[in-house]
């Protein structure tokens, strides 16, 4: 059967500080800049909700209460209450019993619905965890920020450019009100790249003019639509090949490694262009997204990043960032910086010391930035990087050379015009279960 084709309603500091602050004033939130105290109860607790309990937010919630100092978990919300039973059991699992001890959730602190954010926002929380599929984080985070809570949110932060510039709203009044963001870009607390960054870009391998970065590797779970389910549910439960929910994979994985070369360019692109497409992944169960990208993003400076993501079985996987320079060149990923005619350098580990988990790092980082009063706050670059994947997969969906200012001022939202489980789904199959595709050159993307 042939799948139905149409199309898909789909830099530097000085740049981003007029195109991108001149964007965010379109969304509104509470001017109130003072937070009640870092700590709900006028303790030295920290209280934290998780809402979203799938694998990840479950991994986050026992990195969190993994954390130093007074920490309990007191809340969790999901949309469905099966995944809040299974994450109780996982992050118990996870933790061990140190966990264990620090997790207080009766069931009337358990909520489920589409509104479970706000009731675990309302709970009394310290720091919420926001871990649901990215296209609900704008307006998650956009609550717990007017709620004055510490937030640790899973990346992308968004999924369009409208769900952006919230994001970006949201987060300078988080900077009003002193509090701390963490976003799950866990390589900024990972030594062998903050070592390996730093060296670069005190210039190393000299002037850098072409990186590249890869998430090529195998596809993720789907889960059979079963009898019964509405529309909504369904892509509730099959989140990763819906763009309202993620964004396709540019933006649910790739981010990693686009945000990596944006940390070492210091900037963000100003346009990009490349291709792709669903050349395996072809079968309705998978949605609307692609099965690869490849993507050209250019800097203010003129330096090209050359993109690609795949997930495609029996084909060359690789997750890395690389660099070439004036001087030599480096796979960042794996620590290793080769300068024309010098030894190799590789990171090396104090001797005697072991490698950190980033993963459990970035907990420890946000936590006690709370508690020392001097809150780090990482949703700018958090919201710039989600920015530069659905920049990619503009591109792709296009097929046209995009440019970074159109961009992050398009207009098209992805989202549901209401949120709940009898709503209509922002994409619905046709008659036969098959879901629009984008069309490069013919597909809006701004």
């Amino acid at each position: 059967m042939t799948q139905p084709q149409s199309q898909d309603p789909a830099s530097r500091r000085d740049f981003l500080k007029h195109s991108t602050l001149a964007a965010v004033g379109a969304t509104v939130l509470s001017q109130v800049s003072t937070v009640h105290g870092a700590y709900a109860g006028g303790d030295d607790l920290i209280r934290v909700g998780l809402v979203g309990c799938g694998g990840r937010g479950s991994g986050a919630a026992a990195q969190a209460l993994s954390t130093a100092g007074n920490v309990k978990l007191v809340a969790m919300g999901d949309a469905f209450a099966d995944r809040i039973k299974s994450s109780i059991g996982a992050i118990q699992s996870e933790g061990g019993e140190k966990v264990v001890s620090r997790m207080d959730v009766p069931a009337e602190r358990q909520f489920v619905g589409f509104d479970a954010y706000q009731k675990v926002i309302d709970a009394g929380v310290d720091l919420v965890i926001l871990a649901t599929p990215p296209g609900f984080r704008p307006v998650h985070f956009e609550a717990a920020v007017k709620a004055g809570k510490h937030v640790f949110m899973e990346k992308p932060v968004a999924v369009d450019a409208p769900g952006v510039r919230q994001v970006l709203a949201a987060a300078a009044e988080s900077k009003k009100k002193n509090l701390a963001v963490g976003v799950g870009l866990q390589r900024h607390h990972q030594e062998a790249y903050i070592e390996t960054i730093k060296r670069l870009q005190d210039g190393m391998i000299g002037d850098i003019h072409t990186t590249r970065a890869y998430w090529n590797d195998r596809g993720v779970w789907v889960i059979p639509r079963q009898p019964g389910m509405t529309e909504m549910t369904y892509q509730m439960r099959n989140w990763y090949y819906f763009n309202w929910l993620c964004g396709d994979h540019i933006c649910e994985q790739h981010i990693h490694n686009l945000d990596v070369i944006n940390w070492l360019k210091n900037g963000y692109p100003v346009r990009a262009f490349g291709m792709g497409g669903r050349q395996v992944r072809t079968d309705k169960k998978f949605g609307e997204i692609f099965d690869h990208h490849a993507v050209e993003f250019e800097y203010a400076d003129g330096s090209r990043l050359f993109s690609q993501c795949r997930h495609i079985e029996g084909c060359w996987s690789s997750v890395s960032e690389h660099a070439q320079g004036s001087k030599g060149s480096s796979d960042i990923s794996a620590g290793i910086i080769r300068v024309n005619g010098q030894p190799e350098w590789r990171f090396q580990l104090p001797k005697g010391t072991r490698a950190r988990n980033p993963y459990q790092t970035e907990h420890d980082d946000l936590f006690a930035s709370i508690r020392a009063g001097k809150p780090i706050n990482e949703a700018e670059y958090g919201a710039l990087s989600s920015m530069t994947s659905i920049l990619g997969r503009m591109a792709t969906y296009s097929g046209k050379q995009v440019e970074w200012s159109e961009a992050l001022a398009s207009e098209i939202s992805l989202q549901p015009k209401s949120y709940d489980f009898d709503a209509t789904a922002p994409t619905l199959p046709n008659a036969e279960g098959w879901y629009t595709i984008a069309v490069p050159g013919s597909t809006k993307v701004v």
